[in-house]
């Protein structure tokens, strides 16, 4: 199972960093839509 992961971490290596991104501004597209009704 860790061989696995070792494994596709290193062959996606070069995408991890954009799908890091990804999953920040999706976190920040999330925060945002629960926090505007409390603003409006």
């Amino acid at each position: 199972m860790v061989k696995d992961l070792k494994s596709i971490i290193a062959r996606n290596q070069a995408t991890l960093a954009e799908d890091a991104v990804g999953i920040c501004a999706l976190m920040v597209i999330l925060l945002v839509g629960l926090y505007l009704p409390l603003l409006v």
